[in-house]
């Protein structure tokens, strides 16, 4: 038997009354200052209807309370009415009960907004895509002129859960057929519908409506920042619309973007071009300088990464009081690790000990070590070297794998190949299945002359991570180096190159295999491009031999003295000039 307390009784009539009441006090509420106040519909009988409804709707009843509450909305034509009625209805998930009570309020207030949002809102949720058309264009049509184009660029929005996104992407289509061909609402129509057949991976008819969007406005940023998402091999032409956004004034941030994936196709040098653009128009912008500065120091050009890594640490300085304190201080210390790096090269260690003194994020004193410890290892002190590395805390496994790669390194540094050797065999040992390490282990057979051993661990990567792209290059350039097995060694570096199209070094070893075919203008055109992608003294190595071998002499030695810029100690550089008996 149910029993309710006298205050347990007030709690259930409480929130209905209010309800009620509400409804009342917001009918007899005038609008603005001047206009009379409307008259309520609200007599005896339908404040007990709606009493009644809120009731059963709370009591477990939704079904009584939906029909009670639409009734009255159907009765006193009030929006409120109808909101609550598809309110009862969503919440007890009677999806088809709310669509009846959103469609009769659509057609009993057209011009209501809410009504409509409801409508199209619960059309998505039961997935009828097909049915959203004239919701969709009423949506569109009823938002204020000013922000109409924002309106049409957040449609894809309410699409993203859908099932069949082939449907919502022409659905939507339809909806904006009279903004296509308009300049502001035109780009904003296209981008939505660019990006809906994008998530139905229609990669090709999103390519074309950013095209149709830019061609009505070539500066609009939608239609380029759709392009720039869909830049990846598979839809080279999306890149086109990239660059002409690029063509004179463009914002930072887009540009900084491009460089990025630039950097993640390994376009190097079409990436610090970008980064020399945006430091040039902004020359305040903190991120572009640290990369620009990356990048040149990878390229081996020293001056210029040391000036753009100071350039960094002036402005952060500058900065700092109101940047994020931890950002900043990561920043920074990249910069000193970096500036540090450029010092030692440079072989001066108390430059570079000074930059290191400098860091003060304990997340980066572990690579401030690991610095010192090269440092240590180019004065001749190696064992030193190995000690400090050693003697570094090991919080986690990635840290123990750090310190390893560290002290490998350091060994690869001072030739000490077969200390290197036993020190990962011992590491590979304990990971088996870490290919890293096995990749690692291999490139030191080979320096050590163990061919079959190289060849044998190489084998075991491509085993066990097919995608491994640096083993099958591996394999394949050390048998064009040999002059051995040159269709295998083609094979291979195809298959690298299928895992990773734009990798300059890749490029490179399928070079050296039609060189040693005797595909001499194969070769140089692989080399001038992967040259161009990645100034590197070992490419210009193999560019330059090749050049010598056409008898295009000076064009060879020019390109050698390139490289030798850019690496003066790179071997492959040096026995390359010692074996044609050359003298820069």
């Amino acid at each position: 038997m149910d029993y309710y307390g006298p205050m347990s009784l007030f709690n259930r009539l409480l929130l209905p009354l209010v309800f009620v009441c509400a409804l009342s006090a917001q009918a007899q509420t005038p609008d603005d200052n001047t206009a009379a106040p409307a008259s309520s519909a609200l007599d005896s009988e339908l404040f007990f209807q709606l009493l009644l409804g809120e009731l059963n709707a709370r009591d477990g009843e939704p079904g009584t309370g939906y029909s009670l509450l639409l009734d009255a909305a159907r009765k006193t034509n009030d929006g409120r009415l109808y909101q609550r009625a598809v309110d009862i209805a969503l919440q007890s998930r009677s999806g088809e009960s709310a669509l009846a009570a959103a469609r009769a309020w659509r057609q009993a207030l057209p011009a209501s907004r809410e009504a409509n949002r409801y409508l199209l809102q619960i059309l998505i949720g039961l997935n009828r895509i097909g049915e959203t058309q004239e919701p969709l264009k009423r949506e569109v049509a009823s938002t204020d002129v000013k922000e109409r184009a924002a309106a049409i660029y957040a449609l894809p929005r309410y699409f993203a859960r859908v099932g069949d996104k082939k449907l919502a992407a022409a659905t939507v289509e339809l909806a904006l057929t009279a903004y296509l061909s308009t300049p502001v609402l035109g780009v904003a129509a296209w981008t939505s519908i660019g990006r809906l057949r994008l998530d139905a991976g229609d990669s090709a008819g999103a390519l074309e409506a950013a095209r149709r969007g830019q061609a009505l406005e070539a500066k609009a940023d939608g239609p380029a920042m759709l392009a720039l998402s869909m830049m990846n091999p598979k839809t080279p032409q999306a890149e086109a619309i990239v660059k002409k956004y690029l063509e004179g004034t463009s914002p930072v941030e887009f540009r900084m973007e491009y460089a990025r994936l630039l950097l993640d196709a390994q376009r190097y040098a079409e990436a610090a071009q970008q980064l020399q653009l945006v430091t040039l128009d902004k020359p305040d912008h903190l991120p572009a300088w640290l990369v620009r500065g990356a990048l040149e120091l990878q390229d081996g050009k020293l001056v210029a990464a040391e000036q753009s890594f100071s350039r960094y640490v002036d402005l952060a300085l500058a900065k700092r009081a109101s940047a994020a304190p931890a950002e900043a201080s990561r920043g920074l210390n990249q910069a000193y690790l970096s500036l540090a790096q450029i010092a030692e090269q440079s072989k001066d260690f108390a430059k570079a000990d000074g930059w290191l003194q400098r860091i003060d994020n304990p997340e980066d004193l572990q690579s401030a070590q690991f610095r010192r410890a090269s440092i240590l290892a180019r004065q001749g002190k190696l064992d030193e070297a190995r000690k400090l590395i050693r003697s570094q805390p090991e919080k986690s496994a990635p840290d123990a794998l750090m310190k390893l790669s560290a002290e490998v390194q350091l060994l690869r540094d001072s030739k000490q190949y077969r200390s290197a050797y036993d020190l990962l065999a011992e590491a590979v040992t304990r990971h088996p299945t870490d290919f890293d390490l096995v990749y690692d282990m291999a490139m030191m057979a080979e320096k050590l002359g163990n061919l079959d051993d190289m060849e044998r661990l190489l084998r075991q990567v491509m085993a066990g991570k097919p995608d491994y792209q640096h083993a099958y290059n591996a394999l394949g350039f050390s048998l064009a180096e040999r002059n051995t097995r040159l269709v295998e060694a083609r094979q291979l570096v195809l298959q690298a190159l299928a895992y990773a199209p734009a990798d300059p070094f890749i490029t490179d070893s399928l070079a050296w295999v039609e060189y040693r075919a005797g595909n001499l203008s194969e070769a140089l055109h692989l080399l001038q491009g992967a040259f161009k992608a990645k100034p590197d003294a070992e490419i210009a190595a193999h560019l330059g031999e090749v050049l010598w071998t056409l008898g295009r002499r000076d064009e060879a030695v020019s390109v050698w003295k390139e490289g030798t810029q850019i690496n003066a100690d790179n071997e492959t550089l040096l026995d390359t000039l010692k074996r044609l008996r050359v003298k820069l």
